[in-house]
């Protein structure tokens, strides 16, 4: 039989253990895990097996405490994968941006960070870069006003090459030189916005069954280009910093094109899209003012401050000097009774940046 002095004691004890216990902060361990969003058209989600194989990779080396999320249940990729994600086949980024879809899925989701391939369809669709870089912007400023922390991963979209599109791999080209420059307009230190080159060694005839969605070479190159961006988030490391300039780029000549169209018939609107330190993103409008459908345009203009084209989507241009002349490409020479079509680039600066007037010629 325990004496009382020593029943007291024991007691005590078991009661000022359970009093620790129960006041313990909680170790890494019971840390809330982090919650990535899976964003894009049917390459991300249909069955977009990139996803099984890059979460594979995060599980076995280390990265255990994530949580894919999204409104859309996992699809069969034959392997167990948390498979949540916002894929949509058939989605159009700018379908997606102007109905305001993804404030919703954010709201469902909360995640911590987003993968973006998104914009294929887009491309097949003969949108211009501009439109699906202003959609890019708008989605991101939705996924700040949900997390004011978000990192967000956008990919150099992967090849595009299907049958009955001839025009659909130089539009993909296009793209993707405009989006580093895009993204280092847009990225903060709070939210930073990290570029993933899925194009370069990507071979849309090896990598994918139909031009479009890739295989299972093509899902094993994707995840080994999404994981080292995606464990830097996760590292609390600081992303590479967005390159201004990229692989899949439109070289800007230096001879003139051969037989520029003559004559009038059209307008032509120059706007800075994004500037940052050394360099700046810009779209120029041509607009037909005529009655009838042009055949060709061509637009011009005369920088002021040195500036210098690095890349150009949508026109075949020419800088000589200061001056610079830009030409349609095969696909958008055709433009309507007061319809338009847009150009952008990419160029360099040293501070100062006038906007150069434009003139244009039509036939």
């Amino acid at each position: 039989m325990l004496r009382r002095p020593m029943f007291q004691a024991l007691f005590s004890t078991l009661l000022l253990t359970l009093a620790l216990l129960v006041i313990a902060p909680a170790g890494p361990a019971n840390a809330a895990a982090t919650r990535i969003m899976p964003l894009g058209d049917s390459i991300t989600g249909s069955p977009g097996c990139w996803r099984a194989l890059l979460w594979q990779h995060l599980q076995t080396t280390g990265f255990t405490n994530i949580d894919m999320v999204g409104t859309q249940a996992p699809q069969g990729c034959g392997v167990p994968y948390d498979g949540d994600g916002e894929g949509h086949g058939g989605a159009l980024v700018t379908a997606v941006a102007d109905q305001n879809q993804l404030p919703g899925w954010l709201a469902a989701t909360h995640p911590d960070i987003v993968l973006m391939h998104f914009g294929t369809n887009d491309v097949w669709n003969a949108l211009t870069p501009t439109q699906v870089l202003a959609a890019y912007s708008k989605l991101v400023d939705q996924m700040r006003a949900s997390n004011p922390a978000m990192k967000i991963i956008v990919a150099q979209i992967i090849p595009l090459a299907p049958s009955g599109c001839a025009d659909c791999p130089q539009r993909a080209v296009a793209l993707n030189a405009a989006i580093p420059g895009w993204a280092a307009g847009k990225t903060t230190a709070q939210s930073p916005i990290t570029v993933v080159d899925q194009w370069t060694g990507f071979n849309s005839a090896a990598d994918t069954g139909d031009g479009v969605h890739p295989n299972d070479s093509g899902i094993q190159k994707m995840a080994d280009r999404w994981y080292p961006a995606l464990t830097a988030a996760l590292s609390g490391t600081t992303p590479p910093t967005p390159p201004t300039s990229s692989p899949p780029s439109q070289p800007v000549p230096t001879t003139p094109p051969t037989t520029p169209p003559a004559g009038g018939r059209c307008t032509a609107s120059y706007r800075v899209v994004n500037s940052w330190q050394g360099g700046f993103q810009a779209d120029v409008t041509v607009t037909n003012t005529a009655a009838a459908p042009s055949t060709a345009w061509r637009a011009a203009f005369t920088f002021a401050n040195g500036q210098l084209i690095s890349q150009l989507w949508g026109g075949t241009p020419t800088q000589t000097g200061a001056a610079v002349a830009v030409q349609n490409m095969s696909w958008n020479g055709a433009v309507g009774p007061a319809a338009s079509t847009t150009f952008g680039f990419i160029a360099s600066q040293n501070g100062t940046n006038a906007v150069p007037a434009v003139t244009c010629t039509m036939t």
